[in-house]
């Protein structure tokens, strides 16, 4: 699996340094790729519609915590390269209407965690 890295400062994809800008069959590539999967939104890319987290059907609003965690670990779980989620934890602040979602996962090539930090409005 080969995936562009982000900056850790700017969340920017990295460009202009030829094959280090890139993950290659880390367990890193496919913890990024997971928390790029939740930052799509249902619908939000024109390539594909039907691809994305459906944050407004199944997250947001009226929906209880046990239906918006089941609904993010299986955008989750639906990641190339990922073999087993091991570890899930969400946090909603009321104050901020925010969520924050923290995981550990086995992959193909070994285990790593992801984090969203105070994502969407809850």
């Amino acid at each position: 699996m080969r995936y562009r890295k982000k900056s850790p400062t700017t969340g920017d994809y990295q460009f202009g340094h030829g094959q280090v800008d890139f993950y290659r069959d880390e367990p890193a590539a496919v913890g990024q790729a997971c928390e790029t999967r939740l930052t799509l939104w249902l619908g939000e890319s024109f390539i594909d519609i039907e691809e994305g987290t459906p944050y407004i059907q199944g997250v947001l609003g009226k929906q209880s915590l046990a239906v918006a965690n089941g609904t993010i670990q299986m955008r989750v779980l639906g990641t190339q390269g990922l073999t087993d989620l091991t570890n899930f934890q969400s946090v909603v602040n009321p104050d901020t209407r925010g969520m924050t979602v923290a995981f550990d996962i086995d992959t193909l090539y070994g285990p790593t965690a992801g984090e969203i930090k105070n994502y969407g409005t809850y």
